[in-house]
């Protein structure tokens, strides 16, 4: 049984439908991956799975999670469950914390409101989570404000709250943004211990390939709010089966022998995501080198190409 079971979720604007008929599931201790350029509805589906879709965005289709749907849920209900069941990682810290009350008092505030913690454990246990997630002085620090912090150490206080009350599912919405590259190691490390040492599901939103190739047990490709591909992060490195994953794959730095991106350029996906709004067919099939006659009027359906291995492409072979 899947921990989460995404079904047909669609996420509607009055002027557009950003994120349309997408469905997937995360197991226990599993790792998925969410894949696309900036627009492509990542975000957004984390947001609708957390029930804060801002208005006047409606949200469909079915979350199914401890055999309740998170969709149908009151928000009096959903309040209870978000940031102690399932919580999430924000991208941008700067704007999800607050500016007038210190770091320490907003983890603590998780801590009371869903662990039932007195004033003064939660404050400790705030100081062990800042020190979990590497925060140097951490007895110090969890009496500063967020502007008083580096744009890294904002985001491991971000880690920190998301972690606090041992979540089922934790979603990371590019949780090693201005991190270097070490922290960033150290970072994904811990998210990976976690989810081992607590059977915890994590859905990882990233732009990096290597993060995915590294981190995930499996990947859905996103373009334009739909699923366009599913496979294990082998298999997708290895043989992308969509042209956009091919298109990803083609412009991203790789080590490989004379494919590193100072020997040559990157290769580029032409036209922009913009070209997929009023597409009636294949929303990337603007921009796609492939497409058939076909394709400007007929949305693919996701068709299996193997074992766990889904792609909505008529001509992937």
């Amino acid at each position: 049984m899947a921990l989460l079971d995404v079904h047909d979720l669609t996420v509607a604007f009055p002027s557009v439908t950003a994120v349309a008929g997408l469905s997937f599931s995360v197991h226990e201790s599993e790792t998925l991956a969410l894949v696309g350029e900036s627009g492509s509805g990542k975000s957004l589906t984390a947001l609708a799975l957390m029930g804060l879709v801002p208005r006047p965005g409606r949200v469909s289709g079915a979350v199914h999670f401890g055999g309740q749907d998170l969709l149908a849920l009151p928000e009096a209900r959903m309040r209870q469950l978000r940031g102690r069941d399932i919580a999430m990682i924000f991208q941008e810290p700067m704007t999800s914390l607050n500016p007038v009350l210190t770091i320490g008092r907003q983890i603590a505030e998780t801590l009371r409101l869903h662990e039932g913690l007195s004033a003064r454990a939660a404050r400790l246990r705030a100081i062990e989570l800042l020190d979990l997630v590497r925060i140097a002085d951490p007895g110090r620090q969890v009496d500063s404000h967020a502007h008083r912090l580096s744009g890294g150490m904002r985001q491991r206080v971000m880690i920190a709250m998301a972690i606090a009350c041992n979540p089922r599912v934790l979603i990371a919405d590019e949780p090693t943004t201005a991190l270097d590259v070490t922290i960033q190691a150290q970072v994904l490390d811990l998210l990976d211990r976690l989810r081992r040492d607590l059977g915890m599901a994590l859905i990882l939103i990233t732009h990096d390939l290597g993060v995915v190739g590294q981190w995930a047990d499996r990947v859905v490709v996103m373009y334009a709010g739909r699923k366009v591909e599913e496979a294990d992060p082998i298999g997708l490195l290895r043989r992308p089966l969509h042209p956009y994953s091919r298109g990803l794959l083609g412009a991203s730095p790789r080590l490989q022998a004379r494919a590193h991106y100072r020997l040559g350029r990157l290769a580029e996906i032409p036209g922009s995501m913009a070209s997929a709004l009023g597409q009636a067919g294949c929303p990337f099939a603007p921009r796609c080198d492939v497409r058939q006659d076909k394709c400007d009027s007929v949305a693919p359906a996701l068709r299996e190409m193997g074992e766990a291995r889904l792609v909505a492409c008529p001509v992937a072979a």
